[in-house]
């Protein structure tokens, strides 16, 4: 993604916007997540490579709160995260 949004915003239902906001959330933090993770397994300064990789984690608490605020407008993304689980449940036995 690295700083652009896949999406029109502007072209969204105001009662979607809020959720589509979120999600591009998810995407830049998971971009800069992959990111950090990749320029990491390059570098062999390890106080470098410490760096990239707590920056990593933090973004993944970022997704973390954006995910938990996403289950909170979009209740069609909490059943289907179920669904999801379910699935995977059952490919795992």
């Amino acid at each position: 993604m690295l700083s652009q949004i896949p999406i029109k915003l502007d072209k969204v239902r105001s009662e979607d916007l809020d959720k589509e906001i979120i999600r591009v959330g998810i995407i830049a933090e998971l971009d800069a997540i992959n990111l950090y993770e990749q320029l990491a397994a390059l570098t062999k300064d390890n106080l470098l490579k410490f760096v990239l990789l707590d920056i990593a984690k933090e973004e993944k608490t970022h997704v973390g709160e954006f995910h938990a605020l996403l289950l909170k407008k979009d209740l069609q993304q909490v059943e289907e995260l179920a669904q999801g689980k379910d699935e995977i449940q059952k490919f795992s036995k």
